[in-house]
């Protein structure tokens, strides 16, 4: 391009244009003070700025109307196949009269960003050597431009590159200073949310610390928390919500969570942004917005809590105005959202920690009773007949194993010892044995005894609790009358020794166990699957390794051991001092029969010492009653006295049995009822035992 020498006067007026073109704020107001100045020279009547994106094949144009209004076109394609592609290929200016224009580029004429017009100018905008855009110029006038005109046009173009350079890049600078600033904050925001959160154990302290974070950085008014609740398909909210700055009002509260908002965004696992109007119908939650803000429409933003690509809830966060959640609001809301999932789990964590605790302490009482001092592999075990001898081998055999076990053996033999004997010898006896007497437990209760419950589950469940297989995980769960257990829990019971799992009552959470079962019971168990008293399947499941206790009247070499051991035991623990027994005593107690066996004869041997005066055992034969085995009930003392109905009457006779159900002694058998039959009318009549 040629220069061409100026006068004093262009030069001073190309001076004082390029400092007016340099002070411009953006491309639209250059434009609008170009165009005011070729106005005011007589130059054309109107300029616009279009730029090339290299690389993008795209044009942005940028113009302003009379009143300085802007208009923009951002990386437009259609005006890449303008003017100005012809341009970057021939560096010289364009000028052409309007039907040429209209006939070389009719897609650009159709875009209507020219006015009417007679002659139309491209003067490219270069630096260092490369061009970048052009400088758009329309004349009204018929008259073409003269070569005077148009080389102070070319001139001007070369202050004007100079302005949309220096304009671009100041915007560039503040718009990198802005985001800078920004990202600066954003991080500062970020850093006190995480330490504030993280710091939070208890989740209802967690739930207040977000809360206010959040309002005082967003401004926003009611913020939740929503978890899934123990309960099964519940979900537990925690609210906060800023009516009064001063005063936030805390709420907790528990709802289905089957076609919420909340199931919704747990399942997708992606932020759900959504208006809320007055007039629809909405979920409790929902409708408490609408009353607590005064029916104003409320704009609803949920995100998922997600850490280790577990769900563990959603943060719902409302207002009523809808600007709060601006592109940058939302993404930094979504960055505060995945720092509360990781305090959430935190908290649960901890919660978790404490219910193993106080797990502990429940398991700790549970098996106080257990506790066995008694030193030897076979604790209390007192046996030296060739019976019990092959029963310790049994043992001995089977400890090692992690098979089931089942004792057989008459009531009173020591089948609860035997148990006790395996599990010492086992690789379990690291923790203590867990056991269950199945016929002591009323049939509605056992189920939940042996599994647990979780809060809510039935009519009394105030909390959660855990069941024997889960307290005897790693060690040995010892079923005592496992014979009497109702036949609708067998199926459960079978499923626990086969797959190793269950679920707690009011649960779907399956939860794995590593229990080793012994069972034991009194009864015929093959009898009772004939009888279709007892499943087949368990039967076999639980017959493993079956160990036949007999019963004392078939060992009676033993019977003398048992009463020497018997005596002292019972003599130390009463404060008694019993140095011998005759051999009379002993050569009488081993002929007899002993229905009641080893659990008898302890009982005689207590009373005996009881009765004895001085340090020799006296124990008068006469005084040894050896009832039926059945015995046969007293009719007269049972029959319902004068106007005592059937309820008063287990009542009553409950309280008599001390609450005993089954066996010799239990209610059941004095009111000649089944055991089942017996605890489904005390269920009819709502009586609890306990309670007596």
């Amino acid at each position: 391009m040629s220069y061409t020498p100026m006068h004093d006067g262009e030069e001073q007026g190309l001076f004082d244009i390029t400092r007016t073109l340099l002070q411009q704020p953006d491309l639209c107001a250059l434009a609008h003070a170009l165009t005011l100045h070729v106005r005011q020279q007589r130059l054309a009547d109107r300029v616009s700025i279009v730029l090339w994106r290299a690389g993008r094949e795209r044009v942005s144009f940028y113009s302003a109307d009379e009143q300085g209004t802007p208009s923009i076109r951002e990386e437009d394609a259609l005006l890449a196949t303008g003017p100005l592609r012809r341009t970057l290929s021939r560096p010289d200016a364009l000028h052409c009269p309007w039907p040429t224009f209209r006939e070389t580029w009719p897609q650009i004429d159709a875009l209507g960003l020219y006015p009417p017009f007679a002659h139309y100018a491209l003067l490219p905008l270069a630096a260092d050597g490369d061009i970048f855009g052009g400088c758009e110029v329309v004349r009204c006038d018929d008259t073409p431009w003269s070569e005077a005109a148009f080389s102070r046009l070319q001139s001007l173009a070369q202050v004007i590159g100079l302005a949309v350079e220096q304009i671009q890049s100041r915007l560039s600078n503040n718009s990198s200073y802005s985001l800078l600033c920004r990202e600066r904050d954003d991080f500062r925001l970020l850093v006190a949310i995480t330490n504030a959160v993280l710091s939070r154990l208890d989740l209802d302290e967690l739930v207040s610390e977000v809360s206010r974070e959040i309002q005082r950085n967003f401004g926003i008014d009611s913020i939740s928390i929503v978890l899934r609740s123990n309960r099964k398909g519940k979900l537990a909210i925690y609210s906060t919500h800023y009516v009064d700055k001063n005063a936030p009002l805390h709420d907790r509260s528990e709802v289905d969570e089957r076609g919420t908002l909340s199931e919704r965004v747990m399942a997708s696992k992606e932020m759900l942004l959504l208006n809320l109007h007055q007039r629809d119908e909405h979920a409790p939650y929902e409708r408490m917005l609408f009353d607590m803000w005064g029916e104003q429409d409320q704009t609803l933003c949920i995100f998922p809590l997600i850490y280790s690509d577990r769900v563990l809830g959603v943060l719902k966060l409302a207002q009523c105005k809808a600007q709060v959640f601006t592109a940058n609001n939302l993404k930094l809301l979504r960055q505060i959202a995945e720092r509360v999932a990781i305090a959430v789990d935190n908290a649960l964590a901890y919660r978790e920690i404490r219910r193993l605790k106080e797990r502990l302490i429940d398991e700790n009482l549970a098996l106080t009773e257990q506790i066995n001092n008694v030193a030897g592999d076979f604790g209390e075990i007192i046996g030296r007949s060739s019976a019990m001898m092959a029963v310790m081998k049994q043992v001995e055999m089977v400890a090692q194993s992690n098979s089931t076990v089942l004792i057989l053996g008459e009531t009173g033999t020591g089948k609860e010892l035997i148990a006790r004997a395996i599990h010492t010898l086992s690789d379990r006896n690291a923790r203590r044995m867990v056991k269950m007497n199945c016929a002591a437990m009323p049939a509605g209760l056992l189920e939940s005894d042996l599994f647990g419950h979780e809060r809510g589950a039935f009519t009394g469940a105030s909390a959660q609790r855990i069941g024997r297989f889960e307290l005897a995980d790693k060690s040995t769960l010892f079923l005592d009358e496992v014979g009497d257990m109702p036949l609708d829990l067998q199926p459960k019971l079978l499923r626990v020794l086969q797959e190793q799992e269950f679920e707690r009552l009011g649960s779907n959470r399956i939860i794995r166990t590593d229990v080793r079962l012994i069972a034991a019971t009194n009864r015929d168990l093959r009898q009772m699957v004939n009888d279709r008293e007892f499943r087949s399947d368990l039967y076999y499941r639980l017959n493993v390794f079956p160990i036949c206790l007999p019963p004392l009247r078939e060992r009676p070499e033993d019977i003398p051991l048992l009463v020497k051991a018997f005596t002292f035991k019972i003599a130390h623990r009463l404060g008694r001092s019993i140095t011998s027994i005759p051999a009379q005593t002993l050569h009488q107690l081993s002929k007899m029969p002993w229905p009641g066996n080893v659990r008898e004869l302890e009982n005689v041997i207590e009373r005996a010492v009881l009765l004895t005066r001085g340090n020799v055992l006296q124990l008068s034969m006469p005084d040894i009653a050896f009832p039926p085995l059945q015995p046969a009930r007293d009719e007269a003392a049972d029959a319902p006295r004068d106007g005592e109905d059937e309820r008063q009457r287990i009542i009553r006779i409950l309280r008599e049995t001390n609450g005993v159900i089954a066996g010799p002694k239990g209610a059941a058998l004095r009111l000649g009822l089944k055991r089942t039959t017996l605890l489904s009318r005390m269920k009819r009549f709502g009586i609890d035992k306990d309670a007596l």
